[in-house]
């Protein structure tokens, strides 16, 4: 289900199609079972003002959710490139051969996360994995060497690159539960349901605009809490200036 929500043109063409199917649905049974009693209409018009309502509101909830989520990753892809940073000048304090395989696997590192905004697809876990498991084993020849202040706090800026990648890792896992966006379908599905059997001026331009709103906040939504489908992504823009930074000493 999470690679379905990963393309958000795919979540607008089946909400607008099912909002459609199930407005003229409405329609249908409207002209086959006659339109609503007139002194049912008041009461009719209530639920659905109610459920249009409600509709809004777990559409607004959602937006917030995946909102924050965003800045969530925005957050955290800077602080990685705050951790990487710091350990690199850190990286100094150890002695020169465990420095400078510190620096250059910190440089691959910088290389990989880098291509893991860009599309994590490119990035495997056991590289991942792989490249952390020889960044850690490079400081700790010297920590053990010189157990001292100043090595300590070399490890502790490694302790914090390894641990800012586990943090932006579980940004990226998380999402809009799917319950949240089953819950929005029924209840867009059951609002256009209602408009349809409601539609007594057979005009067909009011079972289409309900649709057509509520599918591009669902493609606005999906865009947005997705880390790797569609336009809206986090760029790694402290990470590529942090690169640039590196390579120009």
């Amino acid at each position: 289900m999470s690679s379905i929500l990963d393309s958000p043109l795919f979540v607008f063409i089946v909400s607008l199609i099912a909002q459609w199917l199930a407005a003229y649905f409405g329609d249908f049974l409207r002209r086959r079972g006659g339109a609503v009693r007139k002194d049912e209409r008041e009461d009719f018009d209530n639920v659905q003002i109610g459920v249009l309502t409600f509709l809004a509101i777990i559409i607004g909830f959602s937006f917030a959710m995946a909102v924050t989520r965003y800045d969530q990753r925005i957050k955290y892809e800077e602080a990685e490139a705050n951790a990487i940073g710091t350990e690199y000048a850190r990286a100094n304090l150890l002695p020169a051969d465990s420095a400078a395989s510190v620096r250059e696997l910190l440089r691959a590192y910088l290389d990989q996360r880098i291509a893991f905004y860009h599309d994590q697809r490119q990035v495997s876990d056991a590289d991942k994995a792989r490249l952390q498991a020889e960044l850690w084993s490079a400081i700790l020849p010297a920590a053990r060497a010189q157990p001292n202040e100043v090595t300590a706090l070399a490890v502790s800026g490694m302790n914090d690159v390894l641990n800012s990648q586990g943090y932006t890792q579980a940004a990226w896992w998380d999402r809009i539960p799917i319950e949240a966006w089953v819950l929005m379908g029924l209840i867009a599905v059951s609002c256009n349901l209602m408009i349809g059997y409601n539609e007594r001026r057979k005009r067909v331009v009011l079972l289409i605009v309900l649709p057509v709103i509520v599918s591009v906040s669902f493609l606005l939504i999906a865009d947005i809490d997705s880390p790797q489908g569609g336009i809206i992504r986090v760029p790694p823009q402290n990470l590529i200036s942090l690169s640039q930074s590196i390579k120009a000493q």
